[in-house]
């Protein structure tokens, strides 16, 4: 038998033997959290979260390292730079 479980009805493999801590969280969102399970496929609150974190923290990751590679500094910004630098003419 495999060591492997799924977080989620999508399926992503977490292992048993994963270090798991602990996160305080308001009750209200505790009771918020358990409403949604009720109407997923979800095992578990803690399943449910640990999906739900892992979705949100790699499209914020995404999105972050996107605005990294740019800085938000438009082509021609860098150009007009470049030229006021001496490195363009």
């Amino acid at each position: 038998m495999s060591d492997l479980q799924s977080d989620g009805p999508t399926g992503e493999p977490s292992r048993d033997t994963e270090d798991r801590q602990a996160v305080e969280l308001p009750s209200r969102v505790v009771a918020r959290v358990d409403e949604r399970v009720r109407v997923t496929d979800f095992e578990s609150s803690a399943d449910y979260v640990t999906f739900v974190l892992r979705e949100t923290l790699a499209r914020v990751e995404s999105e972050a390292d996107d605005e990294t590679a740019t800085d938000g500094v438009s082509e021609a910004d860098v150009q007009s730079r470049l030229e006021s630098l001496g490195y363009l003419e």
